[in-house]
């Protein structure tokens, strides 16, 4: 069986992220595998896995906060918001100043209503708004709020050929496209806007810098237990023998927490996921002692 937990992945562009579960299904030699955050084909960065019983931890990294890198074209307009889909408008962009595309970064900067692409992922009437856009319909998708907790240029703008590229950090909450965040300063600008480049450097605890190359891959994977897994998303909690057995029974121990935390126990095994449920806990999700090392 192979080893529960997380692996850490740099997605190279070119590939979906499924392609990346299927490459790792091979090298894991499991089928039970899947992945927290979708990336784009176009996009590159860190990619979070679950390995075995480590899927059951994919709900809880998704809704951690995202940093990521990214290029962003102004006077340009695409289907997609991105540099893969069809051109639809081309305007000259060369005469905006620093200080003009600084004023619309703050002002999407901080807590916002953002509203996404129409060809995200985003569910309307149980199907896929890309597939939708994709078979012909209009869609657009309401606002939603999202919180940008920075948006920094991180190199000088290049102008070319009347447009400008811009080289942006942006650390923001799970939910936040960072395509519309293009979009919409070119709207704002008047010249239009679209993304370019897409890099993810950091889910939560987890870092690009830590992933693997699936072109040089190890042969052991570097997989990250579930218990030290756990402990970068969520606190932790040490729970006795009694305790850990009463979560696997799906009672609900007499412990007082404020928030979702990771129960581990003397061993250094990760027993459950739980809640506060008055001065009892209830777990979410349970782990198998056979499932951790």
């Amino acid at each position: 069986m192979a080893v529960a937990g997380l692996l850490l992945v740099d997605k190279p562009a070119g590939i979906t992220s499924h392609d990346v579960v299927a490459r790792v299904r091979k090298l894991a030699g499991t089928r039970k595998v899947g992945h927290a955050g979708t990336l784009d084909p176009m996009a590159t960065g860190l990619l979070v896995l679950g390995i075995e019983s480590g899927t059951k931890l994919l709900t809880f990294v998704v809704g951690n906060n995202k940093n990521y890198l990214a290029t962003i074209r102004l006077g340009q307009n695409t289907t997609t918001d991105d540099a893969e889909g069809e051109v639809i408008a081309t305007r000259d962009a060369s005469g905006i100043s620093l200080e003009q595309i600084r004023a619309q970064i703050a002002k999407l900067t901080g807590d916002i209503l953002q509203r996404p692409s129409s060809v995200s992922a985003i569910k309307v009437d149980g199907e896929r708004a890309y597939a939708r856009v994709r078979a012909g319909e209009s869609v657009e998708l309401p606002h939603r709020p999202v919180i940008v907790a920075s948006f920094e240029i991180v190199s000088p703008f290049r102008v070319s050929d009347n447009f400008i590229d811009l080289d942006v950090e942006v650390s923001c909450s799970s939910g936040t496209y960072i395509r519309a965040l293009a979009r919409d300063i070119g709207e704002a600008l008047g010249v239009g806007g679209h993304l370019t480049a897409l890099r993810r450097t950091r889910i939560g605890g987890f870092k690009v810098s830590d992933a693997i190359n699936l072109e040089n891959a190890p042969t052991a994977l570097p997989i990250v237990p579930n218990a030290d897994a756990a402990k970068l998303i969520l606190p932790i909690i040490k729970i006795d023998k009694v305790q850990a057995l009463e979560l696997r029974q799906g009672k609900r121990p007499q412990i007082e927490i404020e928030a979702q935390c990771a129960a581990i126990d003397g061993a250094g095994k990760l027993v459950a996921i739980v809640e506060p449920f008055g001065k009892l806990i209830k777990s979410l999700v349970v782990f198998n002692e056979s499932s951790e090392i």
